[in-house]
């Protein structure tokens, strides 16, 4: 399977250092809540004379790829008995422009490739699926590594639809020495994985970095949190 109708995904601009003590608050709330690297990173003790740092960040975009097809089911297991090491994902989002503030009633939409990098297609629904943000910004979904194919990065597709309007659209990776030791492990051990996962695709390597998920042990898998900051 292919996704090279994605385009390469772009750095957008980071917020403007947040300049109140009720934002700093919050920042360093969504840091110890969420555990993001962004998050973190603006809740960490800061040097002597060292530079305000932003509140949150906005996301690194990319496309949607040619296996979005639409909403998918309102639920936050997206497995459907997909056989694979189970990763949970607790994302908060969050508005940039309005100071980090957690945004309401925004559908999330996942989608992903299975064990074997292959997406569901042709009226199949399996790891696919969206979730309504909470009062906390916060939404909850329960899904399995991916596998790789086509020579990019392993990746999961997330799209972001505020009530208000618009969408962001972009994907999570994962570190590779955990992608090499999730390979090693049926159902991915049945094709030789790549050396190399992440550093073979050259998206990866200009932009990854900043979508690249933190996951911590969980049960018989992972879970990762992650702050979306999105415009």
């Amino acid at each position: 399977m292919t996704d090279h109708g994605t385009p390469a995904p772009t750095r957008r601009t980071v917020l403007t250092a947040a300049g109140s003590a009720a934002v700093a608050a919050l920042a360093a709330a969504l840091a110890t809540a969420c555990g993001s690297p962004a998050a973190s990173r603006a809740g960490a003790p800061k040097p002597p004379g060292a530079a305000a740092e932003p509140g949150c960040v906005l996301v690194t975009t990319a496309g949607s790829g040619p296996y979005y097809s639409g909403p998918g089911k309102r639920r936050s297991d997206i497995t459907e008995g997909q056989a694979g090491v189970p990763l949970r994902l607790e994302l908060t989002v969050v508005g940039v422009k309005s100071g980090c503030r957690p945004l309401t009633g925004a559908t999330v939409d996942v989608w992903q490739a299975d064990a074997q990098g292959v997406y569901s297609q042709n009226g199949a629904t399996h790891l696919r699926g969206s979730q309504v943000t909470d009062a906390s910004g916060r939404c909850v979904f329960e899904t399995i590594v991916p596998g790789w194919y086509a020579g990019l990065a392993p990746h999961v597709h997330f799209k972001v639809r505020p009530a208000s309007g618009g969408e962001t659209t972009s994907v999570f990776y994962l570190p590779e020495d955990m992608l090499r030791q999730v390979y090693a492990r049926q159902p991915y051990a049945r094709r030789k994985a790549p050396a190399d996962p992440n550093g073979r695709d050259g998206r990866y390597r200009s932009s990854g970095a900043a979508m690249t998920l933190a996951p911590v042990a969980h049960g018989a898998g992972y879970r990762a949190a992650y702050t979306v900051g999105i415009a």
